[in-house]
């Protein structure tokens, strides 16, 4: 990708003429984090970057999108790429790798993505929470599911459907990498 996450965040808020303290006033995120988004290409979760978006007057998934498509768009299995790792660990290694599959439909009110989930043996996964929905598909190895109170393990061709603003989380769930399709829906 040509142009990283944090620096179409930061063009984005310059394009506003909003300071990072603004952005911070608005979205309620500490301004030494949003200086490590858009200078490191850092997210520990979703939700921020929802925040930023609904902040800068986006859809989330404008900070993925390089060109438009066609409709139908498809997007083969060989074309997908990585474009937005979260959770980084504290040793440096890469957390769950998100490869957006409606990146360039410009007009869709989802965002698909084909997750790999790796083996993170001890770490502590912090909830998040933010408006919308998401259904998730099990496609390989397991899946924790923490909504809640509750943790729900996915196992292959499992799938779970919740309201997002319920604190969450999604992890690999043993010491096999996990594979799901996620749809997320935000409400405008």
């Amino acid at each position: 990708m040509e142009r990283k996450i944090g620096a179409r965040i930061r063009a984005f808020r310059e394009k506003k003429e909003l300071s990072r303290a603004d952005l911070a006033e608005r979205t309620g995120l500490d301004p030494a984090f949003l200086t490590a988004v858009e200078e490191e290409d850092r997210y520990p979760s979703l939700g921020p970057l929802l925040k930023i978006a609904r902040a800068l007057g986006l859809r989330l998934g404008t900070f993925l999108d390089d060109q438009v498509s066609r409709d139908p768009l498809v997007v083969r299995a060989n074309e997908r790429g990585e474009e937005l790792t979260m959770h980084q660990s504290r040793d440096g290694k890469p957390g769950l790798r998100f490869h957006p599959l409606g990146k360039g439909k410009t007009d869709r009110h989802m965002e698909p993505f084909f997750i790999e989930l790796p083996p993170e043996e001890g770490a502590e996964h912090k909830l998040s929470s933010h408006e919308g929905e998401e259904f998730i598909v099990c496609i390989g190895g397991r899946v924790a599911v923490t909504y809640g109170p509750e943790k729900i393990v996915l196992e292959q061709g499992d799938s779970i459907y919740y309201n997002s603003v319920v604190p969450h989380c999604v992890a690999c769930e043993g010491d096999r990498p996990a594979a799901i399709y996620a749809v997320l829906y935000f409400p405008e």
